[in-house]
């Protein structure tokens, strides 16, 4: 049995792994922060002492992963899998993300690393077939990180204060890398977008103060998902429409 060209055991083997991912991304959100190391020698007494299932991390994971592979399918090279395989890397760290960064405010520096890195990876072996995807790459990490760093300089300039977290600035120019020099300013329009929407409803609901800080990092992750699942030209299209207050025709 297929579905969209993709036979059904892919999509068994995705969710069962999503399940197991989703609960070592709630074991990562526990370590991260206490800057512990998330596998160690004594993860396995540890765990067993900590354990306790997160069902709806867990079932969030395992429908990502199922999506992910509906959506981009699964090729017969890894060349042609590589967008399947960052973004199913990408995923549970994005999770990791949006749950630290709005329960504490922070996004650790060992898990922007861990995305930095493992792009750098990837950008690497896009090269082997395609220079110009790993330049277009390298040039999303400066563009993502450079808009971000800018905003927070000029917030520290003018209100005597971060505008943005450094953790946000190290966030993008990592995602920078899996989605290069186009797709990073849609996801920094789309994050500032929905940032500002639910801004104004936690605002108006009284959930957050005026003078409260709102955490960035969640706002970000759901850009990034959106990303991954709707086309750059459709974002692009729907974004001016919005900008141009619907005077844009395409």
């Amino acid at each position: 049995m297929y579905f969209n060209d993709v036979h059904i055991v892919y999509y068994i083997i995705a969710a069962i792994v999503g399940l197991f991912i989703g609960q070592m991304v709630d074991w990562a959100n526990k370590r991260l922060p206490e800057y512990k190391k998330v596998i160690s020698k004594d993860i396995i007494t540890e765990y067993k002492m900590k354990f306790k299932p997160n069902y709806i991390l867990m079932l969030i994971t395992s429908t990502i992963y199922i999506t992910l592979i509906y959506v981009y399918g699964v090729k017969e090279t890894l060349i042609g899998n590589l967008d399947l395989i960052k973004y199913l890397l990408l995923s549970p760290m994005l999770l990791s993300v949006f749950i630290i960064d709005y329960k504490l405010q922070i996004i650790p520096n060992r898990l922007n690393l861990t995305i930095f890195e493992i792009g750098i990876i990837l950008a690497f072996i896009y090269g082997l077939s395609n220079v110009a995807i790993t330049i277009n790459m390298l040039l999303g990490m400066l563009v993502g990180g450079g808009i971000f760093l800018l905003i927070t300089l000029i917030g520290g300039i003018f209100y005597g204060k971060e505008a943005m977290g450094f953790g946000d600035v190290k966030l993008m120019g990592a995602l920078g890398i899996y989605f290069g020099f186009s797709n990073i300013i849609i996801i920094t329009l789309v994050s500032f977008l929905i940032g500002a929407i639910l801004s104004i409803f936690l605002l108006v609901s009284k959930r957050k103060k005026t003078d409260e800080y709102i955490p960035f990092g969640p706002f970000i992750a759901i850009a990034t998902y959106i990303s991954m699942y709707i086309p750059f030209e459709q974002i692009k299209a729907v974004l001016m429409q919005i900008f141009t207050l619907g005077m844009y025709k395409g």
